[in-house]
């Protein structure tokens, strides 16, 4: 399976608190919701596509524990194509605290993660798919395990929140797969990591 990420950001990076069902307030956070309702009709397809073409989910466990409380047990949520795909679809997090999962069809990672997702990726399938999740993300991108990454940035600056890139590396080159601007405003980029990026020399 190809391991892609999608994360909502907005232009200054934040991704902490985008919507609703992930409104995530720690820290002092208070400026959560910044997505709902952005993006047009196109790119909420491109969204629910996306989900729809998983083979299978991987989460850290806050996210987990945002969308089993949203996607997997709200009726109206589960009845929606994201829902009905993320229901479908096993479910995989990457916990070492996790003892009982609530949604159906989820398997705790433990252990040397490294080696468990590498154990997932080597399965014949479609894509093994990362929603939100920054911490695991990061650490996805540091361990070389990203096939690809998508970027829906939203145009806003919130200037406070968690952000999807630390202050501090890794550095990474990437290879523009597709970009596109929708009628609102959003950018859609997705990416390939391409190695390390090349410095000039002093």
């Amino acid at each position: 399976m190809k391991l892609t990420t999608m994360t909502q950001v907005t232009i200054d990076g934040v991704m902490q608190g985008n919507g609703a069902a992930t409104d995530d307030r720690r820290n002092g956070f208070e400026r959560g919701g910044w997505a709902l309702g952005k993006g047009d009709d196109e790119t909420r397809t491109f969204i629910a596509q996306t989900y729809q073409r998983a083979e299978a989910f991987l989460f850290g466990r806050r996210t987990y524990e945002l969308f089993a409380g949203s996607w997997g047990s709200i009726d109206q949520m589960r009845a929606h194509p994201i829902g009905v795909a993320l229901n479908e679809a096993p479910k995989y997090v990457a916990s070492t605290t996790l003892t009982a999962p609530r949604w159906e069809d989820t398997t705790v990672l433990r252990g040397d993660l490294a080696a468990a997702i590498s154990e997932l990726k080597a399965k014949p399938g479609g894509e093994l798919q990362v929603h939100g999740s920054g911490i695991l993300t990061r650490w996805l991108l540091e361990n070389d395990l990203v096939d690809e990454m998508t970027l829906i940035v939203i145009p806003v600056i919130l200037g406070q929140g968690a952000r999807l890139f630390p202050e501090i590396g890794p550095d990474l080159a990437l290879d523009l797969v597709e970009s596109r601007v929708d009628s609102k405003g959003v950018a859609i980029q997705v990416y390939r990591p391409a190695g390390r990026p090349r410095y000039a020399t002093a």
